[in-house]
């Protein structure tokens, strides 16, 4: 059974056989049934006794867990809230529109939230329509909807340093369309776009279209045909046709799930569910130059000057595969700089991780080579495993928190000792940390 637990009442009786314990008022704690030995318990837990908890604490080790808050996406319920590491409610923004998916709380005090658009135009998982700014006291002071027949933002969105918006989006391609792209299946697929927003004047001032980077080695009398080993730089259009897919991404070929900005590179980490990789993309193009393949940086327009997590995606017989489908491309900054945590799901193992990688200085993407970035930690538990969602994040004191998307929250150190878990009924997109004396967390009056 998975995580077996016992009632901290339940093991007065226990003590009173082993006589090596009193009763004390504790939170629930592991027990090794198939161990008699009772667990050691921390005795300063200050459990404050004026409040419920709105889930389930477990604490392993009190002396290293961080003491800072947690913001809580909670998909399931529509719920964004804070709470602390006793699981007391602190706050919670009551929202116009349900998530779908990312909200999060930037350091003026206001939410910067992707949500789900009056009515969704396409329905995929993850699907929203509707950005919006929303000031400490819950009243929306910008809202910016892209939601029709032809696209919609979706999952993830992220704040640039110059005010701007990146949102990712699904752009619709009629089975026509992508059959003379060289797509393999007769239906509409659903390719990734990304898009900057001038939240001043609502417009989008840069855009990036996948479809303009694609390849496929199906049919030599269609677009894009081109031998796919030996074009790393471009998106084979049928990989996922060929591997298998949760059922509800139908038509959603890549189902890019999260985005993250690199302001030192001007570079934009797209993570790519369906093909359980992560793509690099140059930032620095016009709109013009990210539409082709020459201009920027790296003077590679909008193809993909990286990518990494999975080889046989573009058909590299060089390189260990790391991912079976993954979210949050989180990027590391001050000491770790040039390192990104990740959550690689397992859904093919049933059995999830969590990578730190060191990335590399200079992007350098090459066919039969090994691109694939160094490991310099990582984490697995056989009880940690969510087929979606889920993230992880690097705490003030070091240690690491992970979101396990149908479960809750683990804190972990890095040498791997597990000090504290959350739980309770949800579906958690991310968990983003707050120091409490962080100034968006005192503009909330907490």
């Amino acid at each position: 059974m998975r995580r077996k637990q016992i009632n901290y009442c339940l093991l007065i009786c226990l003590s009173l056989i082993y006589g090596v314990y009193s009763c004390t008022n504790a939170d629930e704690i592991a027990f090794d049934i198939n161990n008699p030995t009772l667990p050691e318990v921390e005795e300063d837990l200050n459990i404050d006794e004026d409040f419920t908890p709105i889930g389930t604490v477990e604490i392993f080790n009190e002396t290293k867990i961080d003491s800072n808050y947690i913001l809580v996406n909670d998909a399931s319920a529509n719920r964004v809230y804070i709470m602390n590491k006793k699981a007391k409610l602190l706050h919670e923004w009551n929202l116009t529109n349900n998530i779908g998916n990312d909200v999060f709380l930037m350091t003026n005090g206001k939410l910067l939230a992707s949500l789900e658009s009056d009515e969704p135009k396409i329905p995929l998982g993850g699907k929203g329509g509707k950005i919006q700014i929303i000031e400490p006291d819950n009243t929306p002071s910008w809202e910016y909807i892209y939601s029709t027949e032809n696209g919609e933002t979706h999952h993830d969105v992220e704040m640039l340093p110059n005010g701007n918006i990146i949102a990712m989006v699904w752009s619709i391609m009629d089975s026509l369309q992508a059959k003379e792209e060289g797509f393999m299946l007769s239906e509409n697929i659903y390719p990734e776009s990304i898009i900057e927003i001038n939240p001043t004047s609502s417009s989008i001032v840069w855009e990036w279209h996948s479809m303009d980077h694609l390849v496929q080695e199906f049919d030599d009398t269609k677009n894009n045909y081109g031998i796919i080993n030996q074009n790393p730089h471009l998106i084979d259009i049928n990989y996922s046709t060929q591997v298998s897919l949760l059922p509800e991404v139908k038509g959603d070929i890549m189902h890019a799930n999260a985005i993250a900005y690199d302001e030192n590179k001007d570079v934009i980490y797209l993570s790519v569910n369906s093909f359980s990789e992560v793509w690099v993309i140059d930032h620095s193009t016009s709109t013009e130059e990210a539409s082709g393949h020459i201009g920027g940086n790296y003077n590679k327009g909008g193809d993909l000057i990286y990518r990494f997590g999975n080889p046989e995606a573009y058909g590299n017989t060089e390189g260990t595969r790391l991912f079976q489908n993954n979210h949050f491309p989180n990027l590391l900054k001050g000491e770790h700089l040039g390192k990104l945590l990740i959550f690689s799901n397992g859904n093919d193992i049933k059995q999830s991780t969590v990578y730190e990688l060191q990335l590399p200085e200079n992007f350098n993407l090459e066919a039969n080579t090994d691109n694939e970035p160094t490991i310099t930690w990582s984490f697995t538990d056989p009880d940690l495993y969510s087929g979606k969602v889920s993230g992880a994040v690097l705490l003030e004191n070091g240690n690491i928190l992970i979101t396990e998307g149908d479960f809750g929250f683990w804190e972990v150190t890095r040498e791997q000792e597990v000090v504290w878990k959350y739980s309770a009924p949800g579906f958690y997109w991310r968990g983003y940390p707050y120091l409490q004396q962080a100034p968006e967390i005192k503009l909330l009056g907490l």
